[in-house]
């Protein structure tokens, strides 16, 4: 399943990630495709993507803007929605994959971090089915991701939507490490610290939005 698997990175201001977090998908899924989503003016980021010869998409726009145009330019039949602070684990993909059906169309990974993932209950990063990105969220067909959030909570949506619609599973066994500064496995950076308010904004949009699939 492999080669039908593309892994989208979305990336801003961090540069210094890029290496890291490319060695770390081609050690584990050597014949995935990747495709770093950079905001059109982050110069460093661009240099840094062009210097590992690695695919560049230029994306204004968010977390779930970026997703949501890096599945329109692509058509592997997989989709992983990554981020630039992952560690892949051999054996993520088979483990994840081993539980997608006709009707599971999202598999959520265990990123070894939050409470919520590892008790199976959530996912940061998972690992969707095409068919399923079509179906869009819960009222805005042809986008997997709602844009309206900041950052956080854009996750929460997407799993609340998938488990209403009886299409999540959970690969406890499936490692994507989420290299987080809450787990001592990074450093606290500005975008790791202008968090709190763009939780606060989040959790509004996300309680407003919540009636849609509950």
């Amino acid at each position: 399943m492999t080669t039908g698997l593309v892994i989208l990175i979305p990336v801003l201001g961090r540069p210094n990630r890029v290496l890291p977090v490319l060695e770390s998908i081609r050690a584990a899924t050597p014949d995935a495709r990747v495709l770093f989503i950079a905001s059109p003016r982050d110069h460093a980021e661009h240099a840094a993507i062009r210097e590992v010869g690695a695919e560049m998409l230029k994306v204004d726009g968010n977390y779930a803007v970026k997703i949501n145009e890096g599945i329109r330019a692509t058509l592997e039949p997989f989709i992983l929605t990554g981020a630039d602070d992952l560690h892949f684990h051999p054996g993520w993909l088979e483990a994840a994959a081993a539980l997608m059906s006709d009707t599971v169309g999202v598999v959520g990974t265990n990123d070894l971090c939050s409470r919520r993932v590892l008790a199976g209950t959530h996912s940061t990063h998972s690992l969707v089915a095409r068919w399923y990105c079509d179906l869009g969220t819960i009222d805005e067909p042809g986008k997997l991701l709602h844009e309206g959030y900041p950052h956080e909570f854009v996750d929460d949506e997407l799993i609340a939507t998938a488990k209403h619609r009886g299409a999540y599973a959970h690969a406890h066994d499936s490692l994507v490490e989420h290299l987080h500064p809450d787990a001592g496995k990074a450093p606290m950076d500005d975008l790791y610290a202008a968090r709190r308010p763009r939780m606060r904004l989040g959790r509004r949009i996300y309680r407003q939005r919540e009636h849609l699939w509950t």
